[in-house]
């Protein structure tokens, strides 16, 4: 009897190795594969996932990426994702401003000035370095304090008065010491009569970055504008933003006129948005919706000024938008048609989501596979803390490199899906013909113990 009962146990321990080894997943199981190149110094390996390349997870929260080895064996990995804008708190901040004078036939691109400021870089005045004579200042533009924010600066508002209605360009400049600046691009405010109304373009993205100085100045023979509001809106994240990642331009459809809607792949946080304005001397406001599924409500997300417009033979554009961040599969842009509308053709629109960097663990031999694109894959990332000892931003910067390599072609998701769903249905009838001859043996074991006389005492 004892040796029956181990043969028993054998079958089901053997059961047991067969499930679990039909549990553990292949490449196969997952639509895309995407080989991966490495370089540096492992083992362990930073990616940063491409737009194109997320767009096949089957999952919002991407819970179905993988990393593979030669061997099919899976990695280890963590998944480092910026969080909706919409569960951030941004801080918005009053900063002083100071004027920027220079004489009206100075060839300096920027004003020397002399600043003082208190012990803990607090501006206090900042004054022309030379004198100038009355009436033959003019303002260049404005130095703004933001020495108080000890966070990434994300976006700048102002507000300022000027003889007439118009656009204002300006140049930004970033310093933490008065003396070495950095260029962080252009800015471009509006404040126009629209349609017996006035609409304004207040805001103006920065690059997420910390800086103590900004300096704005003006390139144009007119002078800037006397501002009467400067506000800083910074990131209350304990480290800088991960970079941005923009789409593939998407096709809109068109129900009526003036509105226009496109679908994304999948649900995304989107943060910004940009519409193609293909007609020159385009102008218009416009509001823009969203939401997750097409039986669900519209909700708004964000509105502003479009405008495609030549001026001194140059195009000013602002075809930008930036929204709440929120997790939406389809967007909605409605035009206010009074300015005459996008144009008789349908715009199309790219889409800005923030980066995700993957970390994997580099086991066993290359190359290995980065794969993605299943509905039932459970996540199996870790935090970072756990996949790195001793975690820091500084060592995850020194990480090696994974990429995905230039010219790879992802597999098509019907032919891999089907050939993945196959291979799972053969492997079902394969456990489950284990499991009835595991039963099956069971039941004769049982049926011969209880057939056989009882032994004589």
């Amino acid at each position: 009897m004892s040796q029956k009962l181990s043969l028993g146990w054998l079958g089901v321990v053997a059961l047991g190795v067969t499930l679990s080894a039909g549990a553990q997943e292949k490449p196969a199981d997952f639509s895309t594969q995407v080989p991966l190149s490495i370089s540096g110094e492992g083992p362990w390996y930073r990616l940063d996932l491409p737009m194109s390349v997320q767009l096949n997870a089957r999952q919002t929260d991407l819970a179905d990426v993988r990393v593979f080895n030669a061997a099919g064996e899976p990695q280890a990995y963590a998944l480092a994702r910026e969080p909706a804008r919409a569960s951030e708190k941004p801080v918005l901040t009053d900063v002083k401003w100071f004027p920027l004078y220079a004489s009206a036939d100075s060839t300096e691109r920027a004003p020397s000035v002399k600043v003082r400021s208190s012990g803990d870089g607090t501006l206090v005045e900042v004054q022309p370095a030379g004198q100038l004579e009355a009436g033959e200042e003019v303002l260049r533009g404005w130095l703004l304090d933001a020495s108080g924010i000890k966070a990434p600066l994300q976006q700048l508002i102002l507000d300022w008065t000027s003889e007439r209605d118009g656009f204002q360009r300006f140049t930004i400049e970033a310093s933490d010491d008065l003396q070495h600046w950095q260029s962080w691009g252009e800015g471009q405010v509006a404040r126009l009569t629209f349609a017996d109304e006035r609409v304004e373009q207040r805001e103006v993205g920065l690059p997420g970055q910390s800086a103590r100085y900004l300096r704005l100045l003006w390139n144009t023979a007119q002078s800037a504008p006397v501002l009467t509001s400067a506000q800083l809106e910074s990131a209350s994240g304990r480290s800088l933003p991960l970079p941005l990642v923009w789409s593939q331009p998407l096709g809109a459809s068109s129900a009526k006129a003036g509105e226009y809607i496109w679908q994304l792949p999948t649900g995304l946080n989107v943060e910004r948005i940009q519409v193609e304005l293909d007609q020159a001397n385009s102008l218009a406001p416009v509001t823009v919706s969203g939401r997750r599924e097409s039986s669900l409500p519209w909700r708004p997300l964000g509105s502003g000024l479009l405008y495609r417009l030549t001026q001194n033979g140059q195009d000013v554009v602002q075809n930008e938008l930036q929204l709440a961040g929120q997790t939406v599969q389809q967007l909605k842009l409605v035009v206010d048609e009074r300015g005459g509308g996008l144009g008789a053709q349908a715009p199309t629109l790219k889409f800005a989501v923030r980066s995700t960097l993957l970390v994997f663990l580099a086991r066993g031999e290359g190359p290995y596979t980065l794969a993605l694109g299943s509905a039932t894959a459970k996540a199996a990332n870790l935090p970072l803390s756990t996949l790195i000892p001793d975690y820091s931003a500084q060592k995850l910067a020194a990480l090696g490199k994974a990429s995905v390599d230039a010219g790879v072609v992802v597999a098509p998701t019907s032919t891999v899906t089907t050939a993945a769903t196959a291979a799972t249905d053969w492997k079902k009838f394969g456990l489950w013909a284990v499991l009835l001859l595991s039963v099956v043996f069971l039941a004769a074991m049982a049926f011969s113990l209880l057939r056989k006389p009882p032994a004589n005492s």
